[in-house]
């Protein structure tokens, strides 16, 4: 007589509704924290590699050659056309210096 329609899932398709959600956090991993990761790792890198003599851009644009490195308070002096400024390293960008770091041989 009655016709009775269960709208419930089984467990297969709620796993199924779920796969969409787990595939985008895959994707968003792989597509932007992971390379962030990488790249925040090689600045890292960079600016422990920094030494004296080494020609490098700030992230404020401004050009010059390092004269002194600080380890215990983490600051680099630049030598510019106008002087000698103290940065921090992390204002050293690794991304603009690219232009005066040699080339890799492969």
């Amino acid at each position: 007589m009655f016709q009775v329609i269960f709208l419930q899932a089984d467990a297969a398709g709620g796993l199924m509704s779920m796969l969409p959600f787990l595939a985008m956090i895959v994707v968003l991993y792989f597509f932007m924290i992971r390379p962030q990761m990488n790249r925040q790792k090689k600045e890292k890198t960079f600016q422990q590699e920094m030494g004296k003599g080494t020609k490098v851009i700030t992230s404020s644009g401004i050009h010059g050659k390092i004269v002194d490195v600080n380890d215990t308070d983490n600051t680099v002096t630049i030598e510019t056309g106008a002087g000698k400024i103290k940065f921090e390293r992390s204002a050293i960008s690794m991304e603009l210096s690219k232009k005066y770091l040699p080339k890799e041989k492969k």
